[in-house]
């Protein structure tokens, strides 16, 4: 008995429903993109290993899919190397491509590798599929969709403004209320690590931090303390473990911890910019709040930092996040580009819409009319309709085989079909057509214009 066949674990197969609901995200989020001027583009599923590798800190490597030398990759090891077992060696000589593990380092290589073609500052966007070798549960899977935009060429301010407003727009057309912003500023977070003594741990201590809200104040401590990050150091970042008061007070509250730091007051005055901006053009829909905790684990960040999370009646992650990154394309040669970008997560949002019943019925592609089918003859002079009703925008169909009447009108109903028509000898003879409305059973003889006029 052949075995059931599979999908590996943390992918999904998606269903025709699932698809359209999926489908409804994707094109309010690219209709928002189109509308603040981002062009799209597209870029390869995987990248040469080097692209990839040392972009997204040690976590964010180990979570990278690994392609493996076509031929005999293993031919090439040295028998020294390969007695050592040491995978970390020996990938290097096995596998010189990977999966991408997000859309903006890839993005990075675009720009460069297309530096000439490009005017600048570049606004693109990019909806295309990820993959990280992470563990597998609710809201977290090894093949998904980001939905990114991002500008490069730019240092104005008004851009992580813009963001915050794409953001808020978005939510807003998908009807998801109780969605919050959280913003902070890396330079604030190296600030802090600077006036506590600890910048030569600046990624050990924000990694650390950015867990707050998933380990506690004792889980980080600890943590801290494990990457050598002195008691001393710890006890003067304890404030931050209860950082409460309206986004003004954090704010001066900052400006004082930092009065030392001119890194760190930099970023705060960055934050007042955007804050400022906020206020004369406030949110429809979203919540901004200043997270200090906020650092997202990520290497590539220098400026502001983004994450949104989900209303706190659904339990789910983030469903967006990014941040400006002064030089991210400087790690490909090209220096002085700044950018900043955003990234909303498709599969999250999805379950979020789904989990609070936010989908409208519209949605989910429906047929309008199925044709049933008596045989070649009548078969044929029905597709002549069915043609003619597509050419109009009506969503029509035909049986396509001539089976019993009941399989076709139980095929109606599972596919919740509202109206059959039934075209016999005598419809033919007359230019009719007998339709059934299968919600009220209802059933009467019309002309085409008749039938279309049920679809107006």
């Amino acid at each position: 008995m052949a075995q059931k066949p599979s999908i590996p674990k943390g992918t999904r197969d998606f269903s025709p429903i699932e698809v359209a609901k999926r489908n409804y995200i994707i094109d309010t989020i690219r209709e928002q993109f189109r509308l603040f001027g981002f062009q799209p583009i597209e870029t390869p599923s995987f990248e040469n290993s080097e692209t990839l590798m040392g972009k997204y800190g040690e976590e964010g490597d180990r979570l990278i899919f690994k392609i493996l030398n076509s031929g005999d990759y293993l031919n090439k090891i040295d028998e020294a190397l390969y007695a050592t077992k040491d995978s970390n060696k020996i990938i290097s000589k096995i596998s010189e491509k990977a999966l991408r593990y997000d859309l903006t380092v890839p993005f990075a290589r675009y720009v460069v590798q297309h530096q000439n073609e490009i005017d600048f500052p570049f606004k693109r966007f990019q909806i295309q599929p990820v993959w990280r070798a992470d563990r597998p549960q609710k809201g977290r899977f090894r093949e998904f969709f980001q939905c990114d935009a991002d500008v490069v060429g730019s240092k104005s301010l008004f851009q992580e403004f813009d963001f915050i407003k794409l953001y808020d727009r978005v939510f807003t057309k998908l009807d998801l209320k109780g969605v919050t912003i959280k913003m902070n500023n890396r330079k604030i977070l190296s600030g802090i690590a600077e006036v506590i003594g600890a910048s030569d741990k600046l990624i050990d201590f924000t990694v650390a931090l950015d867990k707050l809200d998933k380990i506690g104040e004792d889980g980080v401590k600890k943590e801290m303390l494990s990457k050598g990050i002195s008691e001393k150091a710890i006890e003067k970042v304890k404030p931050l473990f209860n950082f409460a008061g309206t986004t003004s007070e954090k704010i001066e509250n900052l400006r004082g911890m930092l009065s030392s730091s001119e890194e760190g007051l930099k970023g705060v005055e960055e934050l007042q910019f955007i804050v400022n901006a906020i206020q004369e053009m406030p949110l429809e829909t979203a919540t901004l709040d200043l997270d200090v905790t906020l650092a997202r684990g990520l290497n590539y960040y220098t400026g502001a930092i983004f994450e949104v999370s989900a209303p706190d009646t659904v339990s789910m992650g983030s469903i967006g996040g990014g941040g400006r990154y002064d030089d991210l394309t400087g790690i490909f040669g090209l220096k002085d580009v700044s950018g900043v970008g955003i990234s909303f997560g498709l599969d999250r949002i999805y379950l979020v819409i789904e989990e609070l019943g936010l989908f409208p019925d519209a949605v989910i592609p429906a047929t309008k009319v199925l044709f049933i089918n008596f045989g070649n003859k009548e078969a044929l002079y029905s597709l002549k309709v069915v043609d003619l009703l597509r050419k109009e925008g009506v969503t029509a169909e035909i049986y396509p085989d001539d089976a019993k009447m009941k399989k076709q009108m139980n095929y109606a109903n599972k596919r919740n079909i509202p109206f059959v028509v039934l075209v016999g000898t005598s419809e033919m003879e007359n230019n009719t057509f007998t339709v059934k409305d299968m919600v009220s059973g209802d059933q009467k003889e019309v002309d085409f214009v008749g039938l279309r006029k049920l679809f107006e």
